[in-house]
């Protein structure tokens, strides 16, 4: 009983929430009674659980909402449009959950809002571990989910979103990995399987591949706190289950004939999960993967990563005049000359580059890192 009372904020939750916003219900009116409902439910349930658990959310729920609409005078226009309450039946069964991840999604968020309200909305997390997540005060967090209410309230769930800005959202909230007591990558992985069970479009499933395939080297990825790249990590620590798993999305994606550039991206992933070794790695397969995925993209940031591989296919003098082409205002590009520099023996050259990217980097893992490299290559 615990148990499911603990789970109710994410795992009806949302469901409850999408019903009433597809029912005509103010997104952020609606998020307020369900929060009333679940409140509720604490309350009641340890007296005996009813039979249909989300069913019973969405009756009160919907009840609360239409006595605070009832309670205001200035809604009066608003009111006589949600008075009567559905007929007495069966809970819906379809699942908005992707209706209200298109809704927190919608383009006139900005990016970070949109991150936000995902995850308190779709996922059911609190303000609080969200703002832990993403180091910021709970205050502010709270501001910023309040200003995407208003904004998501002058939309209505009348057409289909763009799924794009799902993806790009969903992908958002996976790279920023692990903060606080919430674990960000893993619940946008669980967010993501939610849309790929409603949705046969092969790029969620490429994006759903991707982030499994990511996910598999993380226990290798860092050793205390410090960055640990590719080429060193031990892959035995790989969760070889969740490599197969992605590997066996990628497939079925790619089978659908409609290449997209997360399935391409988890392509590259897959190829590196496969290789025994950083030295069997095969590298011109994956510069194959890079060209179409810089044919899809157009992004500097892909170029820039196909440079490395070129580098790593054909040699550092190949990958530079690659590079060559990546404009200098590109994230990381710094490092990545520093790197084939050091590769093609201008030792000189790619220590004061790797200090340069110190300098630049974003994170404090990163700076270290880099900081790193320039003095291995000064002791050398």
């Amino acid at each position: 009983m615990n148990d499911l009372l603990q789970d109710l904020p994410r795992d009806v939750g949302p469901r409850v929430l999408g019903i009433l916003v597809r029912r005509g219900a103010d997104f952020a009116a609606a998020e307020d009674a369900v929060q009333e409902a679940l409140v509720e439910a604490v309350r009641r349930w340890p007296d005996g659980v009813p039979a249909d658990p989300k069913g019973w959310l969405v009756t009160v729920a919907w009840r609360k909402y239409l006595d605070a609409y009832r309670s205001d005078s200035a809604r009066l226009a608003r009111e006589e449009r949600v008075m009567d309450e559905p007929d007495p039946g069966p809970t819906e069964q379809a699942d908005d959950t992707l209706l209200l991840l298109f809704l927190c999604c919608h383009p006139a968020l900005t990016p970070a809002s949109a991150v936000a309200l995902t995850l308190r909305a779709v996922g059911g997390l609190t303000t609080r571990q969200i703002a832990e997540a993403y180091l910021v005060p709970e205050s502010t967090m709270a501001q910023r989910i309040s200003r995407a209410k208003r904004t998501v309230a002058e939309h209505r769930l009348d057409r289909p979103g763009d799924l794009r800005d799902v993806l790009k959202v969903l992908y958002l909230v996976f790279n920023e990995g692990y903060s606080g007591e919430i674990d960000l990558a893993a619940e946008a992985i669980r967010l993501t399987r939610q849309l790929a069970s409603s949705s046969d479009e092969p790029e969620v499933t490429g994006l759903l591949a991707l982030m499994l395939l990511h996910h598999a080297r993380r226990a290798a990825r860092w050793e205390g706190a410090e960055l640990v790249p590719l080429a060193e990590q031990d892959r035995s620590r790989w969760d070889t289950t969740m490599v197969a798993a992605g590997v066996e999305l990628l497939q079925g994606a790619l089978a659908q004939d409609r290449l997209g550039e997360y399935q391409a991206q988890a392509a590259i992933a897959a190829l590196h999960c496969d290789a025994p070794s950083a030295e069997q790695t095969d590298w011109p397969q994956i510069v194959e993967w890079y060209d179409e995925l810089l044919h899809l993209t157009e992004s500097p940031v892909v170029a820039l990563n196909r440079a490395v591989a070129v580098g790593e296919a054909d040699g550092a003098l190949a990958g530079l005049q690659a590079l060559s082409a990546v404009p200098a205002s590109v994230p990381r590009r710094t490092a990545a000359e520093a790197w084939l520099r050091e590769h093609a023996g201008e030792l000189a050259a790619a220590r004061s580059l790797y200090t340069i990217a110190a300098g630049q980097a974003t994170s404090e893992a990163e700076r270290h890192h880099l900081t790193r490299q320039a003095a291995r290559l000064r002791d050398a």
